[in-house]
């Protein structure tokens, strides 16, 4: 094994001082030092040719007697207009914030640090708090997945970005439809939504 370490160690000197050795050795002493860059440059690749000839046609290929389709991917356009023209708009969300809203509109409505909990866990599985999560299947926007999202102008003209007015409507609609948002979650955990 020793020797086999020692063999390997040489041709590890002799790989790297090998060319370095030589490189060196081919500069006289008198000759102005050529920097690596330098040196280099007569490595370049470069390319000749008439520069105003057309390219060469593409290759076809022959697949016999198979046909090939490729089904179109959607594209954003296309999927807005099956969203009835509608697209989310370019927000940078803060779910901390978002929360921290949230956490002073709870208090204010009497409810307890474990409804507040509740909705956490509630709209994090919605939309991770992001103000505009958008769920292109369904149409749902925002921190509390309105569907449409449109249902959140009746509390601002804003919703479509502000946290505070998408909250304010979420809130609204988990107490007239469950009572609270462990009501909410609860539904949520039964069937998947709420």
């Amino acid at each position: 094994m020793g020797a086999f370490a020692a063999f390997a160690a040489l041709g590890f000197v002799a790989a790297y001082v090998g060319p370095i050795g030589v490189a060196l050795a081919d500069v006289d002493a008198g000759d102005e030092p050529v920097s690596l860059y330098a040196s280099s440059l007569g490595d370049v690749q470069t390319i000749t040719g008439d520069a105003s000839a057309e390219p060469a046609p593409a290759a076809e290929l022959d697949r016999g007697t198979y046909s090939v389709y490729m089904k179109p991917k959607p594209t954003v356009e296309a999927k807005a207009a099956s969203s009835g023209g509608w697209r989310p708009p370019f927000v940078t969300p803060n779910p901390g914030s978002a929360q921290a809203i949230a956490y002073d509109m709870v208090k204010a409505r009497g409810w307890s640090d474990n409804e507040f909990a509740c909705l956490v866990a509630l709209w994090k599985k919605e939309s991770g708090w992001r103000v505009n999560a958008y769920n292109a299947g369904s149409g749902a926007y925002g921190i509390p997945q309105a569907l449409p999202g449109k249902k959140m102008a009746s509390a601002g003209s804003d919703w479509e970005t502000n946290p505070a007015t998408q909250i304010t409507w979420g809130l609204g609609y988990i107490s007239g439809r469950y009572g609270t948002p462990c009501g909410a979650w609860g539904h949520s955990q039964s069937t998947g939504w709420y």
